[in-house]
C-alpha cells in the first residue's frame, strides 16, 4: 500500500521538555491509523508538526512522495492536511453555518454571502450525521457533545486527503461514538486516510488498521491492530502492566442518606428529577447528550436557576442559589470542562489548589498565609500525584491527566461531604485514570457521596453502585450493580425502555 503520508525523524522541543524526539512513521492511503499514548507522550505536538501549527527542529515531511514544509495550518490544509483539535476552535456568537464554512462561505461576484446556498450545504453535513439542527442556530444553544461534532464536520468539509483526530469521542455518548465511525469507516472507502488520537483504547479495536504508541516523545512501536491486545497497549504505553483499573467495589458501609433530590425541574431543560445519595456511595449518571444530567448537576450546585424542585442534606432541607452556598454546605461541582469553568489556566498550580477555600488560608486580619498556602499545596500535589517540577507552575503547562488530577486535588480541599463529577476522565489518558478512579474509591470509603456523570458506559459499569439513565431531561430508568449492561443502560438512554413500562421495552 503507498504512502499518503510520512516522517522522518521528526523532532520539537519546548522549554524543558523534548515533546517529539526522532519520530520516524508513514500513513498509508486509505488507512485509519491510531495513536495512542499518555498524556504528554507527544502525540499532539506530532500532528501539529504534520498539521503546520508546530515547525519542527529536524526530520522531513513527506506527501505523496514529495517533500514538504508548513509555514502555517493554512498551509497545510491547502495541501489537503487537516486537523480537528482537542480543545474547540468554535465560535458560540456564530450561526452552526458560519462555523463551519468559516472564510470558506459561498459568495457572489460582489462577495456576498449566499446564505440560502450555505445553509444548504450545511444541512447535507449535519444529515450526513444524521444531526437534526437548524443550520441557523447560534452555537452557543449547543451541548458540548454536539459541539465536537460539529468540529469534525468542519474539518470534513474540507474533503481533505488526510484528517487527523485529535481526542474527537470525548464529549461524545456511545451513539453519537458510532455514528462518527460509520461515517469514518465511508470516508476511509472513498480514499481518505486518518490518524486518530484517543485515550480509549477500546475505540482502538473498533475502528483502527494499525495502532503506533508512543512514549516519553518517542516511537516505541507500531502494531497491526489484530496482534495486539489492550494489555499489550497499555504496557507499551506506561512501560508497566496496569491491573484492577477500576479498583474494588464494596457497597456503602452505611444507609445514610447525604443527599435526596425531590421535583427538580427547569423548564425545557430537565423535569421532575428525584433520588437520594448515600455516604459512601457511587451514584451514576447515563444519557445521552441533551439528556440535561449536566444540566441538573449545575442546578443542584447553584450555577444554574431551578423552576422547582427541593434539596435535602443530611436529611436537613436546604436552599442552593449560588455556588458559594453549595461549597459552604459541603458539596463540590467538578465540570466536564476543566479548561474554561474549571481551572485558572494562567494562575500558579499553588494558586489553583486554594481557590475554593481562600478563607481558610488567611490569618486574622483577612491576609493570606504564603507558607501556608505553598505547604497545603506540596502535600496536595503528592497526595494526587500532580506530575509537575513546582507548585509555581502554571496549569495551563499540565498534561491533561495532571490537570484533571489538579482539579480533583482543588475540590478536596474543602473537604466535601458530596462530590458531583462531570465526565472525570475526559482527555485523560489511561495511567491517569486508574488514578483518578482509584481516588474515587477512597473517597467514597472515606465516606463521601460521589456523583459521577459519564458518556463512558464501561466506567459507569466499573465504578457505580447504582446508575440513573435520564432521557430528554426526564429519569427513564435506574440499575443496580447485579443488573449491570451497557445494552440495558442504551435502551433506557435511547427512550426504548422507562422504568413507568415496568420493565416492559417501550
Amino acid at each position: 500500500m503507498k504512502s499518503i503520508i510520512e516522517a522522518i525523524h521528526l523532532s520539537k522541543s519546548f522549554p524543558g521538555v523534548q515533546a517529539v524526539d526522532d519520530v520516524s512513521f508513514s500513513l498509508q492511503r486509505g488507512e485509519i491509523l491510531a495513536l495512542v499514548g499518555e498524556n504528554g507522550a507527544g502525540k499532539s505536538t506530532l500532528i501539529q508538526c504534520l498539521g503546520g501549527v508546530q515547525n519542527p527542529e529536524g526530520g522531513r515531511i513527506y506527501l505523496e512522495g514529495h517533500a514538504v514544509e508548513f509555514s502555517s495550518s493554512y498551509d497545510a490544509l491547502q495541501l489537503g492536511i487537516s486537523m480537528v483539535f482537542q480543545e474547540l476552535s468554535l465560535v458560540d456568537g456564530l450561526t452552526i453555518s458560519e462555523n463551519i464554512f468559516a472564510n470558506r462561505q459561498p459568495v457572489g461576484r460582489f462577495n456576498n454571502i449566499h446564505w440560502q446556498e450555505l445553509r444548504q450545504q450545511t444541512r447535507e453535513l449535519l444529515d450526513r450525521f444524521n444531526l437534526n439542527l437548524d443550520p441557523s442556530m447560534q452555537l452557543k444553544r449547543l451541548s458540548m457533545g454536539q459541539k465536537q461534532i460539529l468540529e469534525v464536520l468542519k474539518a470534513i468539509s474540507t474533503k481533505p486527503k488526510v484528517l487527523m483526530l485529535d481526542e474527537p469521542t470525548s464529549s461524545l455518548t456511545e451513539s453519537e461514538t458510532a455514528e462518527l465511525f460509520i461515517n469514518i469507516r465511508k470516508l476511509q472507502q472513498e480514499g481518505m486516510s486518518f490518524i486518530y488520537i484517543t485515550h480509549k483504547l477500546n475505540e482502538v479495536f473498533q475502528l483502527v488498521d494499525r495502532v503506533m504508541v508512543m512514549r516519553d516523545g518517542k516511537h516505541v512501536g507500531t502494531r497491526a491492530v489484530d496482534e495486539v491486545t489492550e494489555q499489550d497497549l497499555v504496557a507499551m504505553m506506561v512501560g508497566r502492566e496496569i491491573k484492577d483499573m477500576y479498583g474494588a467495589t464494596s457497597a456503602p458501609s452505611t444507609k445514610e442518606e447525604c443527599l435526596r433530590v425531590e421535583g427538580f425541574s427547569r423548564k425545557g431543560v430537565f423535569e421532575n428529577i428525584g433520588f437520594r445519595l448515600h455516604r459512601g456511595e457511587i451514584l451514576g449518571f447515563s444519557g445521552l447528550v441533551g439528556a440535561g444530567r449536566t444540566e441538573m448537576a449545575r442546578a443542584i450546585f447553584g450555577i444554574d436557576p431551578k423552576d422547582a424542585g427541593k434539596i435535602w442534606l443530611e436529611g436537613h432541607p436546604v436552599e442552593i442559589d449560588h455556588p458559594q452556598d453549595a461549597i459552604m454546605m459541603g458539596i463540590a461541582y467538578l465540570t466536564e470542562d476543566r479548561k474554561v469553568q474549571g481551572l485558572f489556566l494562567d494562575m500558579a498550580i499553588r494558586d489553583n489548589l486554594i481557590a475554593p477555600a481562600l478563607k481558610s488560608f488567611t490569618n486574622r486580619f483577612d491576609l493570606l498565609n504564603r507558607n501556608k498556602i505553598a505547604e497545603s499545596a506540596r502535600e496536595r500535589v503528592n497526595t494526587f500525584g500532580i506530575g509537575t517540577p513546582s507548585i509555581t507552575q502554571q496549569v495551563l503547562n499540565l498534561s491533561g491527566g495532571n490537570q484533571q488530577k489538579c482539579m480533583i486535588a482543588m475540590w478536596m480541599g474543602i473537604q466535601p461531604k458530596i462530590v458531583i463529577f462531570d465526565e472525570p476522565t475526559r482527555g485523560v489518558d489511561v495511567g491517569a485514570r486508574s488514578e483518578i478512579y482509584h481516588k474515587l474509591r477512597e473517597f467514597a470509603a472515606g465516606g463521601t457521596g460521589v456523583i459521577l456523570i459519564s458518556s463512558d458506559l464501561p466506567e459507569l459499569i466499573g465504578m457505580c453502585d447504582l446508575i440513573i439513565i435520564m432521557h430528554q431531561g426526564s429519569i427513564t430508568g435506574e440499575v443496580s450493580r447485579a443488573d449491570f449492561s451497557e445494552e440495558l443502560i442504551m435502551e433506557y438512554a435511547a427512550g426504548i425502555r422507562n422504568h413507568q413500562d415496568m420493565g416492559v421495552p417501550a
